[in-house]
């Protein structure tokens, strides 16, 4: 289990930073900025948390609100791989940092070709297995069988899939009967390479039962998605091999913020005390 923890994460217990990329163009709040500009300023999020200590970073079209389901158009799929690619070569590509990418809502095969394309060690995959209904509208279909299909005919096995189970903003009723030990189960059978718990929302907290009854179900690489600060990151590590962190860091602790560095340095800290 530790090997593959480290090929997935890099470090046996890794802090990763969710760098929420800026509005792509076309998207209802974007302001006009180009491309490039986009690209700068997720390199100089992704050097601010690498160079303090961050083991690798997510990038998320998180500005993109509201997200389109599945498709979300070729001018997206565009401006994250270039987004990507800049920080593959500014940042991840110069130190032994991991990258993961996500696309929302739920655009798992345009994530694969963007990591493929950029060289990006994961994505973040949303409705993997069972069906939800999200923000977005009905996840009606699982992904798990177009999108592993999807990564072998592109040649993308080196991309590990990561997949959200009972995702965040989303209503889990159709589900209700499936617990999330039993979740957790269905997606390793499916063929993922790693799991993630989560809060019910952006910036909450992740429940330790709900991580600890995951990881007595599957002893596949294990991260928690949302929540995670200085407070709870050492009890959160006894069970996860990851914690992807995108509120906290920021300032006054809100996603919607630039990064607050003296807060990044705290958390780093709180890893580094947590992994001793």
């Amino acid at each position: 289990m530790p090997a593959r923890n480290i090929e997935v994460f890099g470090v046996p217990k890794a802090l990763l930073g969710m760098v929420h990329v800026g509005a792509l163009p076309g998207t209802p709040l974007s302001d006009g900025r180009s491309v490039a500009d986009i690209s700068r300023e997720a390199v100089a999020e992704a050097e601010l948390l690498i160079r303090n200590g961050f083991d690798g970073v997510v990038l998320e079209n998180m500005h993109d609100v509201p997200y389109l389901k599945r498709e979300v158009g070729p001018e997206i799929v565009a401006g994250m791989t270039a987004v990507g690619a800049a920080v593959a070569e500014r940042v991840t590509g110069k130190s032994e940092a991991v990258l993961g990418i996500q696309i929302l809502a739920g655009a798992n095969r345009a994530a694969l070709a963007v990591a493929h394309a950029i060289g990006a060690n994961f994505i973040r995959a949303e409705g993997f297995i069972y069906s939800a209904i999200a923000d977005e509208g009905l996840l009606e279909t699982a992904d798990a069988g177009p999108l592993l299909r999807y990564r072998k005919m592109i040649g993308a096995d080196r991309v590990k899939i990561l997949c959200d189970i009972k995702k965040k903003h989303s209503s889990h009723a159709i589900t209700a009967d499936v617990d999330l030990a039993e979740t957790a189960r269905a997606a390793e059978f499916f063929g993922t390479d790693g799991i993630i718990v989560t809060g019910t929302a952006t910036g909450m907290p992740t429940k330790v039962d709900d991580v600890r009854s995951v990881r007595a179900a599957t002893k596949l690489p294990l991260a928690i998605g949302s929540g995670g600060t200085p407070d709870n990151i050492r009890e959160t590590f006894e069970y996860a091999d990851a914690v992807i962190v995108g509120s906290w860091y920021k300032q006054d602790g809100d996603w919607n913020n630039p990064p607050d560095e003296a807060r990044v340095r705290e958390l780093v800290n709180a890893a580094n005390r947590a992994r001793l």
